[in-house]
């Protein structure tokens, strides 16, 4: 996970956490900052990851066959 998205999420997290208000706009407020930070949550874990910048062509390779 990249060090922006850290970022984002602990802002979000902060936002949240500001908007502990029992009003409905508080509320909704809340309940948007959650959401997204469950988005940024899912985003990073589709990432794929990759251990070294080297490829390995026959593990390509099989990727674009299965396309």
């Amino acid at each position: 996970m990249t060090q922006t998205y850290d970022l984002a999420r602990e802002h979000l997290r902060r936002a949240a956490a500001m908007l502990q208000g029992g009003d409905r706009q508080s509320r909704q407020l809340r309940q948007i900052v959650e959401r997204t930070i469950t988005l940024i949550d899912d985003l990073v874990q589709e990432t794929p990851v990759w251990p070294t910048n080297v490829l390995d062509l026959q593990t390509f390779r099989e990727r674009r066959e299965g396309l």
